[in-house]
């Protein structure tokens, strides 16, 4: 809907919810909504997407997302190295081609727990297909090449001022939400007064972008590996990083540098032949810099204002936990976006968004990455294979190890969740990134996939809405269920089986799932009618805290 404004004479639209910025974030989140039937209007000032390769390493979770936004064949598509290469990564003392490394963030060992295969491609890539998908929804308005100049609130209403990035063009979009996910310098979080928590690490890196056959040729010694850190004891736990963007000739690499250091002053071959441990022909296609911190925001929410993406939070690029993080930030607040504007979510629903999504990143930035640097800054610090061979390969084990440990426990999860439901007595910790990977419903986390005798995986069977699994459950129970579900006008769909095969594994008869895949209540039975209102109550948003 357009119309000028009679004050102004600047073209006036209205959508229901505006989304300021248009990376993989931004129109993630747009996708998620026009699939709900919500009409959103996404602004992105950059026409393309701007070629840098970055966020390459898509988590299996990320491609459950990719599934349910009907992108997931045309992502894998879109892949820059070959499936039957690998995706696998590499952790190395010294240089690349030191004696010692060991395979890290081997991601596949959780495959089990997850309906998709993980993924590696270029954000520039993933971008394209995202923004083809989008294209596809005509809930869906883009103005690629506009840039929100203005954001403001007025009586639950929020307006966003756009302008044509080199261009005369002006115009007012009207919503009744407004996301930002406009990036770490965010305009949104600020213009909203949503003030942020630095933390102590502060390090000037450079990304590099290269092309170099002769690299691929050096590292053919580890088929099936994409990207490979080096550990050197002068950098004090941070990492030089080197990244395929290709199958044997494009690169990127991240490291530290010292202050001051510009394009001009600083041998960028010599760093990266140091890394490598060899020389190697290099043409550099991208000279940048950045700064390694850890942000987030001390709110998500400023009334009818969010944020989500690198607006809400960011960290340095250490075991590809941003674009996922952000990607997921976008899964959560969609649902309920969308459920509050068809009037069956209730306002603790929209709360729950920082509820759980802020604790989260919390802890990936303090128990992953964070705890990451630290543990390589001691170890470098304590052991010298030049000083003790011996208590330095006994230590350089035990690093391997824990990075299978470190897969394992990377399990985010909302246990605390106001919008969960948890049995009566159960222990439920606050939510969090560190958990563990099990075949059980269990509220508050992810649920895993499980076959259905018709053939298909549970994954295949879910609704739009919440679902309820029903597995030897009896009648009355699914019936009670149902009918407080109608009561709230809370969207459900039911699928019944039996209690045989994978479907054991969740260990409950009923299992409620959240649009997201989160569990959100699990049983073998309701303790009594009234309970199945209880649980409806709580996950909705209905109650301030769950029962």
């Amino acid at each position: 809907m357009t119309a000028d404004n009679a004050s102004t004479g600047i073209p006036h639209e209205k959508t229901q919810v505006v989304i300021v910025g248009g990376g993989p974030v931004g129109i993630g989140l747009a996708i998620e909504l026009g699939q709900r039937g919500i009409h959103c209007t996404l602004v992105e000032r950059h026409r393309e997407p701007q070629p840098i390769p970055k966020g390459q390493n898509l988590t299996q979770r990320t491609m459950e997302h990719f599934h349910f936004w009907g992108a997931e064949a045309a992502l894998r598509a879109a892949r820059t190295i070959p499936p039957e290469y690998g995706i696998g990564g590499l952790t190395a003392h010294g240089t690349l081609l030191s004696p010692y490394h060991y395979d890290w963030l081997q991601r596949e060992l959780v495959r089990p727990y997850y309906f998709t295969a993980n993924e590696r491609l270029p954000q520039y890539a993933t971008e394209a297909v995202l923004r083809a998908r989008a294209a596809q929804l005509p809930t869906v308005r883009v103005l690629y090449g506009w840039t929100a100049e203005d954001v403001r609130v007025d009586n639950d209403t929020v307006y966003a001022e756009v302008a044509e990035t080199g261009g005369e063009g002006h115009r007012i979009i009207e919503g009744r939400y407004l996301v930002g996910c406009d990036g770490s310098r965010s305009r949104v979080r600020a213009q909203a007064g949503i003030t942020q928590t630095l933390s102590d690490h502060d390090r000037m890196m450079v990304l590099l972008v290269f092309r170099s056959e002769g690299l691929h040729q050096l590292l053919s010694r580890y088929p099936g590996k994409s990207y490979y850190n080096v550990l050197q004891p002068e950098l004090d736990g941070y990492w030089k990083f080197f990244g395929r963007v290709d199958l044997g000739s494009t690169w990127f690499f991240h490291a530290p540098v010292p202050p001051g250091t510009t394009r001009d002053n600083f041998d960028f071959k010599r760093y990266l032949h140091e890394a490598v441990g060899a020389e190697f022909e290099v043409d550099f296609q991208h000279i940048g810099f950045w700064d390694l911190r850890f942000a987030i925001a001390d709110r998500y929410r400023a009334g009818p204002v969010f944020i989500a993406g690198d607006a809400a939070h960011s960290h340095p690029p250490y075991g590809g936990y941003g674009v996922n993080t952000g990607f997921e930030d976008a899964r959560n607040l969609g649902w309920k976006l969308a459920a509050t504007l068809q009037g069956w979510g209730g306002e603790a629903l929209l709360d729950s968004y920082d509820a759980e999504r802020r604790p989260v990143f919390a802890s990936t930035s303090r128990d992953f990455i964070a705890r990451s640097i630290e543990i390589d800054r001691d170890f470098l610090r304590a052991h010298d294979p030049a000083r003790d061979p011996a208590a330095f390969e006994e230590a350089w084990n035990a690093r391997s190890s824990g990075a299978v440990g470190e897969v394992q426990s990377f399990e985010p999860h909302y246990e605390g969740s106001p919008v969960v439901m948890h049995a009566p007595g159960a222990h439920a910790g606050p939510c969090s990134a560190v958990g563990s990977h099990s075949f059980r419903a269990r509220a508050g986390h992810h649920l895993a996939p499980a076959g259905l005798r018709d053939g298909r995986n549970v994954f295949e069977a879910l609704g739009e809405g919440y679902t309820l699994l029903a597995f030897g459950a009896s009648d009355a129970d699914v019936a009670a269920l149902v009918e407080a579900a109608a009561a709230v006008k809370l969207p459900l769909t039911v699928v019944r089986d039996t209690a045989d095969g994978d479907r054991q594994r969740y260990g409950a008869a009923l299992v409620l799932v959240r649009p997201d895949q989160f569990v959100a209540w699990a049983g073998d039975g309701l303790a009594s009618p009234a309970q199945a209102q209880q649980v409806m109550d709580t996950i909705k948003g209905s109650r301030a805290t769950a029962a």
